[in-house]
């Protein structure tokens, strides 16, 4: 493992901006193209504001999200938790605009976005427990810049 980092925020609104700068200050000692910032911090992105609309949106007192990274040369493996309601089926949850908030005006499109821009994702979710959403994005290679 080249690097690895924990962070562990409040599931407010405002601090979804905290999570999309922390990952993005974490990729970029391997100079990823803008592409993949965007990309990454799109995910990230995605998965804390569902787990704050989704998975604490009933609570009167906000739970925390982890967020887990590891970096291994061109690839990071990302982990974004929460210790909300969970997901009563991931399957159904998945499919393209599908959505339990609808009235908030959500699209359904979220964990579409997160499979198109990984190359892998996995939800697990236990109702009652929580969510833990796990992607890998492996970044293109350096070109060389040989004369």
């Amino acid at each position: 493992m080249d690097n690895e980092m924990t962070l562990v925020f409040l599931a407010k609104m405002d601090n979804e901006s905290l999570a999309r700068l922390a990952i993005m200050s974490f990729i970029t000692p391997i100079d990823p193209t803008l592409d993949e910032i965007d990309e990454c911090k799109t995910i990230v992105s995605e998965a804390v504001s569902n787990a704050i609309i989704h998975g604490y949106g009933g609570r009167t007192e906000p739970g925390y999200i982890t967020i887990h990274a590891v970096r291994q040369g061109r690839q990071v493996t990302v982990t974004i938790s929460d210790e909300g309601c969970g997901i009563e089926n991931v399957e159904l949850a998945m499919e393209p605009l599908y959505t339990t908030k609808a009235e908030l005006e959500r699209s359904g499109m979220g964990f579409t976005i997160m499979e198109s821009f990984a190359d892998y994702l996995q939800v697990d979710s236990i109702v009652g427990k929580g969510t833990v959403i796990t992607f890998t994005k492996n970044f293109l290679a350096i070109p060389s810049l040989a004369m």
